[in-house]
C-alpha cells in the first residue's frame, strides 16, 4: 500500500459503520490521520481501534449533522483538514404521497446541508494552503428513478451538482472536488432490508452487492494524488448496467 497521504488529515463523516468506516481505514492505510465523525461512541471506539492498528492517528468527533450549529462546531474542532469525505447520509424510502415534511427535511439537512456547511467551513483553509481534496458520496438514485427513493435521489443529484460547482469554485486554488456514486452495498444500514436487498445486487452487471471496501477504494483513489487531474467528476462505482434483452 502506498503511503501517499502521510501528514494529511482526513475528516470522514459517518465513519463508524459501512462505507464511511471502510473509507476511514482505506485512507489510514495510505498514511492519513483520521477524524472519525459519527454518533455512536461504541462503534466509534471500534473504528478507532482498527485505524490505530494500521499505525495511523485517529480521534472521534461526534455531531448530529441535522443540526447546523453542530455541523459548524464539528468543522471548528476538526481545524486543519486536507481531505473531506462527505459520506454520512440517511435513506428512508417512501412514495411521494407518503413522504412527510419531517422526512423531507431530514434528508435535506443531513444529505445536503451538512456537506454544504462542511465545505463552506473547511474549503477556505484548503485554498489557503493550496491543496485539498473533497469527495462527496452519491448514489445511482441521483440519476435513476426508484419507487420510494425520490427525496433521497434528489439530495444526491443536488450533491453531484454542487460537486461540479465546488470543483470550479475551489479548483483554481488547487482544491479538487469529486463524487463517488456507490451502487448497492452490503452495510449495517442496508442489512435492515434483508433478502430484498440482495436482488439489487443481481440487477447490476457484476450480479452481486458491493462490499464497503470496494466503494472505499474508489473514494481513496479520488482523494489521492493519483487523481490529481480529476476534478468535478462523479465516478460510478455501481457494478455496471446489465445488457437489456
Amino acid at each position: 500500500m502506498h503511503h501517499d497521504l502521510t501528514q494529511q488529515t482526513a475528516l470522514v463523516t459517518g465513519a463508524t459503520a459501512g462505507i464511511g468506516r471502510a473509507t476511514a481505514l482505506a485512507l489510514a492505510a495510505r498514511g492519513a490521520d483520521i477524524i472519525v465523525h459519527g454518533r455512536n461512541e461504541q462503534r466509534a471506539a471500534d473504528t478507532l481501534r482498527r485505524i490505530t492498528a494500521l499505525g495511523a492517528n485517529a480521534r472521534f468527533e461526534p455531531a448530529d449533522l441535522s443540526d447546523p450549529a453542530q455541523v459548524t462546531a464539528l468543522a471548528e474542532r476538526a481545524e486543519q483538514v486536507d481531505i473531506l469525505v462527505n459520506n454520512a447520509g440517511i435513506f428512508h424510502f417512501a412514495r411521494t404521497a407518503d413522504t412527510t415534511p419531517d422526512t423531507f427535511d431530514a434528508h435535506i439537512a443531513i444529505n445536503l446541508r451538512a456537506p454544504y456547511l462542511l465545505v463552506q467551513a473547511l474549503a477556505p483553509g484548503m485554498t489557503e494552503r493550496g491543496h485539498g481534496a473533497i469527495v462527496n458520496v452519491s448514489s445511482g438514485a441521483a440519476n435513476t428513478p426508484g419507487l420510494g427513493s425520490g427525496i433521497y435521489g434528489a439530495t444526491k443529484a443536488a450533491l453531484e451538482s454542487l460537486t461540479r460547482l465546488w470543483a470550479a469554485e475551489y479548483g483554481p486554488a488547487g482544491v479538487r472536488v469529486n463524487a463517488v456514486a456507490a451502487g448497492p452495498t452490503r452495510t449495517e444500514g442496508t442489512a435492515a432490508y434483508g433478502d430484498a436487498f440482495e436482488s439489487a445486487g443481481q440487477a447490476v452487471a457484476l450480479q452481486r452487492l458491493a462490499d464497503p471496501e470496494e466503494i472505499a477504494g474508489a473514494i481513496a483513489f479520488m482523494a489521492s494524488a493519483e487523481a490529481s487531474y480529476v476534478n468535478g467528476a462523479t465516478l460510478s462505482a455501481m457494478g455496471g448496467q446489465p445488457a437489456l434483452g
